[in-house]
């Protein structure tokens, strides 16, 4: 049913990074979800790595977008070329179209599904269908999905965090909350602005997320203090400051804290029996927020359930999304 020699693939289409997921083969391929563009011309200058790299640092006339915006196409024609790239990228130009696989937030609408439908066709697909976010996760977090037992998956990404439980191969409750990556980046920035007047840019805030920053406030004065380096508000000058890991811990906490209440609000809409299982067997946490310091003991303390990070989360989604290439029959009948 496949065509002959063509690899199809899984794409893990984030807000942050994109990663493609070939049959066969498995990951093969890991970029930025970044297009760098020239204003004058509309030609795409560079994707991926080395758009980011150009973040913050580009002439006039060229701008690095970030074409997914929530986990959602901001950008259609953008995001159509990125795909393009990266379908090309991870099977060859002469390889005959693939049937694609697209990962998208649980709680998208059928306009948002329709718009990656349309994109990934266009982009070069012999056809593509889309699976929810959470459900791929589950299954490349190695999750009993398709068995008669309750399991509970939190993937935090980059635009949004996707919670939901799941038997018998669907999803029984869940829940997608624009709260993620960019948000923890976007509290880190404002917050460093409003208390040290300092303008920090993407980079330095993703830095400090990377090596300090922890989801409890308490333990974060354990870890080490990060000098960073941006303008100062007041002056228009360059300026270097020390931050405490507390500071950012402050920062952060709205964040964790509606993705603590979207996962309880998950729970409390799942039967009883659902609800005995997830606390036998524990909520995993997937995608690249999974890996904050201390995440899961602060939300196995609100929720009172075992919080177990799965072992690759960045890569959860994708494998997910690209073991269900076989059984792409069933997904065409949904």
């Amino acid at each position: 049913m496949f065509g002959l020699g063509t690899k199809n693939i899984g794409i893990d289409l984030g807000t942050a990074n994109t990663i493609v997921y070939a049959e066969g083969k498995g990951i093969v391929l890991r970029e930025p979800s970044v297009v760098a563009k020239n204003t004058k011309t509309g030609e795409i200058v560079s994707v991926g790595s080395e758009a980011r790299d150009m973040i913050g640092r580009t002439p006039a006339s060229i701008v690095a977008i970030r074409p997914m915006k929530d986990g959602v196409i901001a950008d259609y024609d953008t995001t159509v070329a990125m795909m393009k790239y990266y379908i090309d990228k991870a099977i060859g130009h002469r390889a005959g179209k693939p049937y694609v696989m697209v990962c998208v937030p649980s709680g998208v609408t059928e306009v948002e599904k329709r718009a990656v439908i349309d994109a990934t066709r266009v982009a070069g697909a012999h056809d593509a269908y889309v699976i929810e976010e959470p459900f791929a996760a589950a299954i490349g977090a190695g999750l009993p999905v398709m068995d008669p037992t309750g399991s509970m998956v939190v993937d935090i990404g980059g635009g949004t965090t996707d919670v939901a439980t799941i038997s018998l191969g669907g999803i029984v409750s869940s829940r997608s909350i624009r709260m993620a990556g960019d948000k923890i980046d976007e509290s880190i920035t404002s917050y460093v602005r409003q208390h040290f007047n300092l303008l920090i840019g993407e980079r330095t805030t993703e830095k400090l997320k990377i090596d300090i920053a922890s989801a409890s406030i308490e333990k974060a004065a354990e870890l080490d203090k990060q000098t960073i380096r941006g303008r100062d508000l007041i002056t228009g000058l360059p300026k270097t400051i020390e931050i405490k890991a507390d500071d950012v811990a402050r920062a952060i906490q709205e964040v964790i804290q509606e993705i603590i209440a979207a996962i309880k609000e998950t729970l409390e809409e799942t039967s009883p029996e659902i609800a005995a299982d997830v606390i036998d067997h524990g909520i995993v946490l997937t995608g690249g927020g999974a890996q904050l310091r201390h995440l899961p003991e602060v939300i196995s303390e609100a929720t009172k359930v075992p919080v177990f990070i799965a072992s690759e989360p960045l890569d959860c989604v994708a494998i997910g999304t690209g073991e269900s290439l076989k059984n792409i029959d069933v997904m065409k009948k949904k």
